[in-house]
């Protein structure tokens, strides 16, 4: 699967509460928490975002709470795939649970407005807007396999159990 997109780039340590703020994880409906991402951290993020953009940001992305609802927000929203040095591990885990791609590398040769591409298992990402390749920490194959699927629970569904 190849996503593309364009990068609406931010910088270290976006905790949960920058990507849903705690007022707002008392529902259950994805379009709820949509409206509200990342409103606090930059008030005209719904404005500038487009589905099939690729939120990038610096080290430590969805440090904070282990709230599912951040990464739910983020794809409800039309993000393709997060991009970033490093990621919280809890919310690491809740993306490939709720099926947003994520990949960890160097994001210096990425600006707001280049266009992205990366093709899910792939070993670089590359930058279209600069004709630049970047190494990225690959997935294992169970979490590109998940995310295929669209989910963890699409996942199980599909095949009934994991096959490492």
């Amino acid at each position: 699967m190849r996503l593309q997109g364009r990068a609406v780039k931010y910088g270290d340590n976006i905790d949960t509460d920058n990507i849903i703020a705690g007022k707002y994880t008392k529902t259950l409906d994805p379009q709820d928490l949509a409206d509200h991402v990342m409103e606090d951290l930059d008030p005209q993020f719904r404005a500038k975002v487009r589905a099939g953009d690729f939120l990038v940001a610096g080290r430590n992305f969805g440090c904070g709470s282990s709230r599912e609802q951040a990464p739910i927000a983020l794809k409800q929203v039309g993000i393709a795939c997060v991009v970033a040095e490093s990621f919280a591990r809890i919310f690491y885990r809740n993306a490939i649970n709720i099926g947003l791609p994520l990949v960890e590398c160097d994001v210096s040769q990425i600006a707001s407005g280049d266009t992205l591409a990366y093709e899910l298992g792939g070993a670089s990402l590359l930058n279209l807007s600069h004709d630049v390749g970047i190494r990225i920490t690959p997935l294992p194959r169970i979490m590109v396999d998940v995310l295929a699927a669209g989910g963890l629970v699409p996942y199980l569904r599909n095949n009934g159990s994991f096959e490492i």
